[in-house]
């Protein structure tokens, strides 16, 4: 089994995995959250995003948390989906900027109110813009493997969609699976052929664990030569605007597989889960994951 010697995590639990919660998380509790993710080895993370808090209420103190937590030594992301988000990220210090398009038409037109292209045609020059100011990208492509509302997506229009971000000049591609249907097969021959097509941008796997498959949807994707993925600590998470779609898989269950593994990630398990320790009395849904349940009982 040809492996990678290390992988990089990209945490998105303070913006993917929160943005769902339906109580508010105190603005402290997502500091020192974000303080000890970074803490545990994290050196990618998706902080917040600039978004109407009247449609995400959970990051309506989005400025407030990257004025405190942006650090230099790490690459911190905003989620700026638009032209006004994106005019509040040059107000910041931040340099990373993520946007996101879904392959789906009808997902698209349900969140945003556009079309695929529409969506695809209105960032360009909002990317070009990005770039230009030597902004890092990073295209978040949403409904890769299936649809809430149109069933299975054809792999060839996730491939078209992902050229048409690479031709406008983003830095990385997170592929994922937003109602974590996809199953291994489809997710190793997906990203081969991207691995295979698009050899020079960063590609990013990202999966959700509603059908309990997103690690061996990690362990295919592998093998298809991916060595980045997208991971929520506690497994919290779950997208607004897909319905039955459940948490990110879990950051500690992603990186206790890969260590086992031999695949080094440079996170400290145990600092992981006292950064999950932090945020769970504030969290709707229970924590799940599999190393953080025996962490417990070790106590």
């Amino acid at each position: 089994m040809k492996l990678p010697k290390k992988a990089t995590i990209i945490e998105v639990g303070p913006r993917d995995g929160l943005q769902n919660e339906k109580n508010f998380v105190p603005t402290d509790v997502k500091k020192e959250f974000i303080l000890r993710l970074k803490q545990s080895g994290i050196k990618e993370m998706e902080l917040t995003s600039f978004v109407s808090p009247k449609w995400v209420p959970q990051m309506q103190d989005a400025s407030e948390i990257v004025d405190t937590c942006l650090t230099l030594d790490s690459r911190d992301m905003i989620l700026a989906p638009n032209k006004k988000g994106m005019e509040r990220v040059y107000e910041t210090d931040c340099r990373s900027v993520a946007v996101f398009v879904g392959v789906s038409n009808t997902f698209n037109q349900k969140n945003i109110n556009k079309t695929t292209d529409e969506a695809l045609t209105d960032l360009a020059p909002l990317l070009s813009e990005l770039k230009e100011k030597g902004y890092f990208v990073r295209a978040c492509i949403s409904t890769a493997f299936y649809c809430p509302y149109e069933g299975k997506i054809k792999p060839l229009d996730t491939l078209s969609l992902c050229k048409g971000f690479v031709s406008l000049g983003v830095d990385e591609l997170s592929v994922a699976d937003t109602i974590g249907r996809a199953n291994p097969s489809e997710a190793y021959h997906l990203f081969a052929r991207l691995k295979q097509e698009i050899p020079h941008t960063l590609l990013t796997a990202h999966f959700h664990d509603t059908r309990k498959m997103a690690l061996a949807n990690i362990l295919a994707s592998l093998q298809a030569g991916i060595d980045r993925f997208d991971t929520s600590a506690g497994g919290l998470g779950g997208c607004p605007f897909a319905p039955g779609a459940t948490g990110n898989v879990a950051t500690e269950d992603v990186v206790y597989m890969l260590e086992e593994m031999g695949i080094l990630t440079g996170i400290d398990l145990e600092k992981l889960a006292h950064a999950i320790e932090v945020v769970k009395p504030h969290v709707s849904r229970p924590i799940q994951s599999g190393y953080y349940r025996l962490h417990e009982l070790n106590q």
